[in-house]
C-alpha cells in the first residue's frame, strides 16, 4: 500500500468508525457497553477491509457477529397451524426442540437461525361463505392456548411478550420473545369485543382478511365484494389503533390497503408480504402503498413464498434479497424485514428452507453493500420501532378520552 493511502485511511478510518457506531446505537437503544464496543469495533474492521487495510471477513461471518448481538425478528410462522393439522394440537408427544420434516421450525433450528424475536400466527381457514363462520372464535382460542402451552412447556427458550420494550428485555436475556398475531379478520366474526379480549390474551396483531372476504373488508382474491373497507371496517381499524393493535395489511386487496392508508393513525404494518413491482401477485404490495409506507412510518416484511418473490414455484435467496433491495432503494431500508412464513409455505425458496437459514440471507444483504446499520433496522429494529409506535398512538389515544367502539354488526349475506 502507498504511503498517500496509508494516510488516508489513518484518517477516513475514524470517522467512518464513529458514523457507523452512532448508526448502530441509533437503533437500539438497549445496546449493552460490551455489545457497543463489538459492533465499534466490527465497524472499524469493516472500515479497514473497505479502505484494503484489513483482509476482508466472509458476508456469512459478519452476519453471525451481527445476529449474535442483535437477535433477529420474524413476522409470521405458521408452527400452530402445522402442529394442529399434523398433531391435533397436542405437543405433549412433540419434541420441540428437534422436529422432523416436514416442520420448518424447532427450537435448535431457531437458535441456529439466530431468531430472537418471532410472531407467531394463530391462524383458522376462512370460509368462502363469511355467515358459516359459526366456530371463528372457539377456534382462534385454540390456536391461542396451543402457542402459550409452547411457551409454558419451554419456559428457557420462550417468553411470550405484549410490547417492543418486552421483547428486547426477553431476547436480551436469550429469550426468543413470542408475539401472538390472528391471520384474518373472519376470526373476530364481526365482534369487536372479541377483537379486544384477543388483545387481552396477547393477541398483537390482526391481518385484516385472509383469502376471502369479510362482511367488512375485501381480500386480494377476486372479485371484489367491497372495493375495499367499509365503515365498519375503518371502525375496526380505529379501535385496533385505540388498544394498539398492529393492523395487518399482508392478505388484503389493494384497494384495501389504500383505504387503510386513509383511516390508520398507528404506522402501516405488513406481516408476510413482498413487493409486487417485482412479483406482480395480488398478495403482494404496490408501489404507491409502499411510498406510503414510508410516510407513515411503517414497514413491509418479506415473504419467502417462491410465489410472491419469483411469481413461479421457485426461487433463491438472491431473489429474496431484490426485494428487500428494491424496497430499500423505494423507500429506505428502515421500512422492510422479514416475515418468513415458515410452516405455512407449500414451496420453499432454495437456501431457506427452515428458521435456520436467516443468516445467509443476511449474508447476501451484506454482500450487496447494506451496511451493519442497514441489516440491524432490517433484521429486528424496524419491526420494535412500528409495535412501539403502534403502541405510542395508542396511549396518545387514551390520553385524549378515546372510547371503546360499542358497535357489532351481524353478517351480511354470502359473497
Amino acid at each position: 500500500m502507498s504511503s498517500s493511502r496509508a494516510c488516508l485511511a489513518a484518517l477516513v478510518a475514524p470517522l467512518v468508525v464513529l458514523l457507523a457506531a452512532l448508526a448502530l446505537l441509533s437503533d437500539d437503544i438497549d445496546l449493552s457497553p460490551a455489545d457497543w464496543l463489538a459492533d465499534t469495533a466490527d465497524s472499524a474492521l469493516a472500515a479497514a477491509e473497505r479502505l484494503g487495510i484489513a483482509k476482508p471477513r466472509s458476508p456469512l461471518d459478519r452476519a453471525l457477529r451481527l445476529l449474535d448481538r442483535h437477535p433477529l425478528a420474524d413476522g409470521h410462522n405458521d408452527i400452530a397451524d402445522k402442529i394442529t393439522g399434523l398433531a391435533d394440537g397436542a405437543i405433549a408427544h412433540l419434541d420441540l426442540t428437534r422436529l422432523p420434516p416436514p416442520y420448518h421450525t424447532d427450537i435448535t433450528r431457531l437458535r441456529q437461525g439466530r431468531v430472537g424475536i418471532q410472531a407467531w400466527s394463530a391462524y383458522i381457514p376462512c370460509p368462502s361463505n363469511f355467515t358459516q363462520n359459526a366456530h371463528a372464535i372457539r377456534l382462534t382460542l385454540d390456536r391461542i392456548d396451543l402457542l402459550k402451552r409452547i411457551a409454558a412447556a419451554y419456559p428457557d427458550d420462550f417468553e411470550l411478550v405484549g410490547s417492543a420494550a418486552a421483547a428486547r428485555r426477553a431476547a436480551r436475556a436469550g429469550k426468543i420473545a413470542s408475539l401472538i398475531g390472528i391471520e384474518g379478520g373472519h376470526q373476530i366474526a364481526e365482534s369487536l369485543t372479541a377483537l379486544r379480549m384477543y388483545y387481552d390474551l396477547g393477541v398483537r396483531y390482526m391481518t385484516l382478511t385472509h383469502t376471502c372476504h369479510t362482511s367488512w373488508a375485501d381480500s386480494c382474491a377476486p372479485p371484489p365484494l367491497h372495493h375495499g373497507l367499509t365503515p365498519f371496517g375503518a371502525d375496526i381499524v380505529r379501535e385496533m389503533n385505540r388498544i394498539g393493535m398492529l393492523v395487518d395489511i399482508s392478505h388484503v386487496s389493494h384497494e384495501t390497503m389504500r383505504d387503510v392508508v386513509n383511516v390508520t393513525r398507528a404506522p402501516l404494518f405488513v406481516s408476510h408480504s413482498s413487493a409486487y413491482g417485482l412479483c406482480a401477485n395480488p398478495r403482494n404490495v404496490p408501489d404507491d402503498v409502499l411510498l406510503a409506507m414510508k410516510k407513515h412510518d411503517g414497514i413491509i416484511m418479506i415473504n419467502f413464498w417462491p410465489e410472491l418473490i419469483s411469481c413461479g414455484p421457485t426461487a433463491t435467496i438472491a431473489q429474496v434479497a431484490d426485494h428487500i433491495e428494491y424496497i430499500s432503494k423505494l423507500v429506505g431500508p428502515k421500512h422492510v424485514g422479514f416475515g418468513a412464513d415458515f410452516d405455512g409455505l407449500t414451496e420453499l425458496t432454495t437456501g431457506l428452507e427452515d428458521v435456520s437459514t436467516y443468516p445467509k440471507l443476511v449474508a447476501e444483504l451484506l454482500r450487496r453493500g447494506f451496511s451493519d446499520a442497514d441489516v440491524v433496522a432490517i433484521t429486528s429494529g424496524n419491526f420494535l420501532r412500528v409495535l412501539e409506535k403502534t403502541e405510542i398512538v395508542a396511549r396518545k389515544m387514551a390520553k385524549r378520552g378515546a372510547k371503546p367502539n360499542e358497535t357489532n354488526t351481524p353478517p351480511r349475506d354470502a359473497c
